[in-house]
């Protein structure tokens, strides 16, 4: 075998090992592409196929909140998981009017999810973490939250006090 057909038969060769290692990189290049993009694009779609459902729950008898003062109650997390513990436990303000009829909000300050107090002597809500400031109503008073206090649905089913709730309304 002369040096040219030694030369065209090593290059005959070449070309076919350069695309098989060309070609099994593109598909580790997308394999690992694929790992990267599956995370990303659940948590996309994951609002939108795993909301939970809206569920009414108890968090007391009409008769354990007064008559015209914020009282703070506990209900189950709507999607709570196996491991959530403690935190699957949620709170909420409630005030009862003079006809039974409630007023839910969101215990969480609009601006980066700090438990709010309320401070009956000053008629207000206030977060701890960063001055945020609500009246009564949840409207924002002062400080840096841009939105005021989410309400929640309520309703009084044989004596107990249910809130609606479908998601935690966190900032």
């Amino acid at each position: 075998m002369s040096s040219e057909e030694r030369e065209v038969s090593r290059r005959g060769y070449s070309p076919s090992r350069r695309r098989f290692v060309s070609l099994i990189s593109y598909v580790l290049g997308a394999i690992a592409a694929g790992f990267v993009a599956i995370p990303i694009v659940g948590a996309y779609l994951s609002p939108l196929l795993a909301a939970p459902p809206g569920q009414w729950r108890r968090v007391g008898k009409v008769s354990e909140f007064p008559v015209g003062n914020f009282v703070e109650a506990t209900f189950l997390n709507a999607s709570p998981v196996p491991w959530s513990g403690v935190t699957a436990r949620q709170a909420v303000w409630l005030l009862r009017d003079p006809n039974d009829q409630f007023t839910a909000l969101t215990i969480y300050c609009q601006h980066l999810g700090c438990p709010v107090r309320w401070e009956p002597a000053a008629q207000l809500f206030l977060c701890p973490c960063h001055g945020g400031v609500y009246y009564a109503s949840g409207a924002v008073a002062a400080g840096p939250p841009e939105r005021g206090l989410p309400h929640y649905p309520t309703r009084v089913r044989n004596g107990q006090v249910e809130i609606f709730t479908a998601e935690i309304p966190y900032p």
